[in-house]
């Protein structure tokens, strides 16, 4: 067999039909890439954002979500308006609560006062009603809202805010709850039978008498750049090209196994 005067170039290699297949293979797999990170890209700049201070505008809770929904993330924070009935016996506190402003010292943790409002039929929300300093003012308030609005109508406005998730209570206090989350709330409630729920909860402008105003402010207005699918888009772009660097590394690879045989014959044969 006659020995080659000289090795095969790389480019050479890269010519023959085996390598421009794989080219071509990695050109499609390049391709979907590119049209994955186009993708994330097109989804990572709101084109249509909510207009500044919308979350203000009070609009009526049907509006805004369903009973079952979960609360779309640009209407968190959305003020509301509903009127319903209070249900008896389902005035319930929730513990772990801070309110800025409220005038207790910093770091202090206070207590919401709940109820379920009745706001069609078979519907009910959650609502947060106020904030007390203590469990002895939150339970007096309670008690107090018992007496006077049990079984009667009321509008409420409010901001309306996504469940917190529940928590598991402790061992001493197993009725307890430190999460403002309307699926815990309902495992306490009366008259649930067939009900359907609101999964977010409202928090009340307006505190009854015996507690104070819960401090909700205006959410922060959302960036209309979703910085996560621009990051998305960018590893996209980079396994599109890590796609022609393997063919390149695989076609080199070959190049350099054909001149090490190359070298071992011309050794060989000398």
């Amino acid at each position: 067999m006659t020995i080659p005067e000289f090795p095969p170039t790389l480019r050479e290699v890269m010519l023959r039909g085996r390598w421009i297949a794989v080219l071509c293979a990695c050109l499609v797999v390049a391709g979907v890439f590119a049209f994955l990170g186009q993708w994330q890209l097109e989804r990572a700049i709101d084109t249509d954002p909510p207009p500044a201070g919308i979350t203000e505008d009070v609009r009526a809770l049907t509006d805004v979500v369903q009973p079952g929904e979960y609360l779309p993330e640009p209407l968190v924070g959305q003020r509301v308006e509903a009127a319903g009935t209070w249900i008896g016996g389902d005035f319930l506190v929730v513990s772990s609560r801070f309110n800025e402003g409220d005038g207790s010292d910093e770091g202090v943790a206070g207590y919401w006062v709940t109820g379920q409002l009745r706001v069609a039929e078979d519907t009910s929300i959650a609502v947060a009603l106020g904030w007390a300093p203590d469990r002895k003012s939150a339970d007096a308030a309670a008690a107090a809202l018992e007496q006077r609005a049990a079984g009667t109508e009321e509008d409420i406005t409010g901001r309306i805010i996504s469940d917190e998730g529940p928590a598991l209570p402790t061992t001493d206090d197993p009725f307890g709850m430190s999460r403002m989350s309307p699926a815990m709330l309902l495992g306490q409630w009366h008259d649930t039978e067939q009900l359907a729920m609101y999964r977010p909860y409202l928090a009340s402008t307006t505190a009854p008498v015996g507690l104070v105003d819960i401090v909700s402010p205006a959410p922060h207005e959302l960036s209309p750049v979703n910085w996560l699918n621009v990051f998305y888009a960018i590893e996209w772009a980079v396994f599109a090209g890590f796609a022609f660097y393997i063919w390149y590394r695989l076609a080199k690879d070959r190049w350099q196994l054909e001149v090490e045989e190359f070298e071992e014959r011309t050794g060989s044969a000398a």
